[in-house]
């Protein structure tokens, strides 16, 4: 959707069509969920944070510079959404996972259930052990395939600053996975 029609279907969502948002979620909402369900690896919570970005955008709709792309607010209410999500579940969330594996595989030995667990699962777990904004940062270039512009422009960094952090995310990411 280009920022023109974009704009226009939020005037008319401002004076009063309240349907005229829907278009905004039809565009919009994949995205959104699948930042979610990749941040949290929770389906349900994905969609309760979905659902949270999309109210949050409607209620202060009024605050959006139209000289901006509405996806690019969206998504920053989003990943600062998610982000507060994470926060309360940190400290328990990679101990879960664990925990769970080894419940599910009580019968099996703790090297085949690791042995089981490679792969993707190991990339996502050493995801996990990543601080929150370098996972989003990696999650958003390389899963959403955001140019690093737009993910600059998302977190107010400046581009060499994400280039960075998207560096060190994955020198890190990559030094977890040779643990």
């Amino acid at each position: 959707m280009d920022q023109q029609l974009e704009a226009e279907i939020i005037i008319s969502v401002l004076k009063g069509d309240r349907q005229a948002y829907a278009l905004l979620v039809d565009e919009y909402k994949n995205q959104i969920y699948s930042l979610a369900f990749r941040m949290t690896k929770n389906a349900e919570d994905a969609n309760d944070l979905a659902q949270e970005a999309f109210i949050r955008a409607y209620k202060n709709l009024w605050r959006f510079n139209p000289q901006k792309k509405f996806f690019t607010w969206l998504y920053t209410i989003s990943l600062n959404l998610i982000r507060n999500h994470l926060k309360k579940l940190r400290s328990n969330e990679l101990t879960a996972r664990l925990s769970f594996l080894y419940s599910e595989n009580e019968d099996r030995s703790p090297e085949n259930i690791l042995i089981d667990a490679e792969g993707l699962k190991e990339i996502e777990l050493s995801l996990l052990d990543l601080h929150d904004e370098a996972r989003a940062l990696i999650i958003m270039k390389y899963q959403q395939g955001l140019s690093f512009e737009e993910i600059a422009e998302i977190t107010s960094k400046s581009l060499s600053a994400v280039k960075m952090a998207i560096y060190r995310g994955l020198e890190r990411l990559k030094q977890l996975m040779s643990e």
